[in-house]
């Protein structure tokens, strides 16, 4: 990856939407160059797909909580399991192994205060190889999921 290459994702990463005519005008690029280099960007794995950003809100599922799962043991069986039940739970907006404690954090959203307890009770509280779900409520997003920082031309701390 080039320095053009990083120009690419910083302007998808601020316009998800730009149209290659737009991105290689900013970058004075010809159309077919600047293609070239999105299909290369893809086919590396660097541009891995594309996503809609959702207002929760108006989906109807304002409310929204982290849950954090402390695992009884790390088998791979266990782990297997839990992940595969996890992706099936169609609340579960993210889902990420840490390192450390806890081994897991979930984004919910649900419907209400009632539902997200319905969900915790009856599905959230049965995964497999749980020992602990303790969780916190979102009150507010003060950073959407985004690029990062550098790839957009913000601070990038000084190297030695």
């Amino acid at each position: 990856m080039d320095a053009i290459d990083m120009k690419i994702l910083s302007i998808l990463g601020r316009h998800g939407r730009a149209t290659m005519t737009d991105i290689a005008a900013e970058l004075n690029l010809s159309l077919s160059a600047c293609h070239r280099r999105f299909r290369d960007l893809e086919a590396s794995g660097v541009i891995d797909g594309f996503t809609v950003r959702a207002d929760l809100d108006r989906l109807g599922m304002p409310f929204e909580a982290l849950v954090f799962v402390n695992m009884v043991a790390g088998d791979s069986t266990v782990v297997t399991d839990f992940e595969k039940a996890v992706r099936e739970i169609p609340n579960v907006i993210q889902a990420y192994r840490l390192f450390g404690q806890p081994d897991y954090q979930l984004h919910i959203a649900a419907e209400s205060k009632k539902a997200f307890q319905q969900l915790y009770d009856e599905v959230l509280s049965q995964l497999p190889g749980i020992r602990r779900l303790t969780s916190t409520l979102i009150m507010s997003t003060v950073v959407p999921h985004q690029m990062p920082q550098p790839l957009l031309g913000g601070f990038t701390p000084a190297t030695k």
